[in-house]
């Protein structure tokens, strides 16, 4: 017994009552409220829940069915939501007819360079600034991000150029900080599967972009979602940002499998970052091409005015004047599919 779905029409009281026999039981109750039902998520171990027990339930006033479901991931199932989740972020909404754009460096560095960076990428078309504060690092010795003076920045050049702000949290410690400075919280690849990481982000309403892991599967995706979902926060975006195989011409392998095969298993929106998937920045365009033609409802990637000089990934940036070029590219593309950007 993990769905339950009510009846059209069903009273205020009647979703009480279920509720609280629910919780009285041990279990949690997810709540989803569509244009035509409302559904019940059950959050729990319920495999030990009885066929006997299970049909109390559908026989309590205002029940319409109860649904089984065998997929380990619940809330993230397109069987507990049907329809698409879109998730609003200021003006802009994620999971709709228009593919947003998420562009900036890998890392802030300065103000100057940032402002500069998020005026070029919005001119582009680009709907949200992304920079990383806090940056992890295969080498202890690598520029480790600049803390909360980068998030200062950040929220600096969102009030002069009206993007919101995208950046990665790391630490459990730091969700206050990243909360007062961001309007989306980025999970990275390596932390994935870092469950207290999860439950924390899971327990605030604010979005969530969570990028599969680097050698993760789509199921294990899937349930990292599910552990930010079943703390109550249903605002969760996945990436596709590449996973390790044995080919090295590539950073990682950009798995574009995984855009359709997600939109058939969830009703959550998907992106795809192209710059971390290739680590190169002459097959960023391409890749982010294929990723619209594919389905994505956005694109994250890395534009740096000298990727150069850039303090963290440089060799895989776009220059402003090629992101310009490519988001008049991917227009045409998004208009081939039905979308728009």
């Amino acid at each position: 017994m993990d769905i339950i779905v009510l009846r059209p029409g069903a009273s205020s009281k009647e979703l009480h009552n279920i509720t609280k026999k629910l919780e009285s039981k041990g279990f949690k109750a997810n709540i989803s409220k569509g244009t035509e039902r409302t559904v019940i998520g059950v959050i729990g171990d319920t495999s030990k829940i009885t066929e006997e027990e299970s049909s109390a339930f559908e026989a309590m006033p205002g029940v319409e069915k109860v649904h089984r479901i065998i997929k380990p991931y619940k809330l993230a199932s397109k069987d507990f939501k049907p329809e698409k989740t879109t998730i609003k972020i200021g003006e802009n909404i994620i999971g709709g007819k228009k593919i947003h754009v998420i562009a900036g460096p890998c890392a802030v560095e300065d103000k100057a360079t940032l402002l500069k960076i998020a005026q070029e990428v919005k001119k582009a078309g680009a709907t949200f600034i992304r920079g990383g504060a806090f940056k992890p690092r295969t080498s202890p010795y690598s520029f480790q991000g600049l803390g909360e003076e980068g998030l200062k920045i950040l929220a600096e050049v969102r009030k002069k150029t009206g993007l919101p702000v995208v950046t990665e949290l790391m630490d459990p410690r730091d969700i206050y900080l990243i909360l007062k400075y961001a309007d989306v919280i980025q999970i990275g690849a390596r932390n994935m599967q870092n469950f207290r990481l999860l439950q924390e982000v899971g327990s605030h309403n604010k979005p969530v972009i969570i990028k599969r892991g680097l050698s993760a599967t789509i199921k294990e995706l899937l349930m990292a979602a599910e552990y930010i979902m079943a703390q109550g926060n249903n605002n969760v975006i996945l990436c596709e940002r590449g996973i390790r195989t044995f080919e090295t011409e590539t950073r990682n392998t950009l798995d574009l499998n995984a855009v359709p095969v997600l939109k058939n298993l969830t009703h959550l929106p998907v992106i795809v970052d192209p710059s971390h998937g290739t680590g190169k920045w002459d097959l960023v365009a391409p890749m982010a091409k294929a990723a619209i033609a594919a389905g994505a409802d956005g694109l994250m990637i890395e534009v740096h005015t000298n990727p150069a000089d850039a303090l963290s990934d440089g060799e895989q940036s776009l220059k402003p004047t090629k992101f310009k070029a490519l988001m008049k590219e991917l227009k045409l593309i998004a208009k081939a599919v039905g979308r728009e950007i």
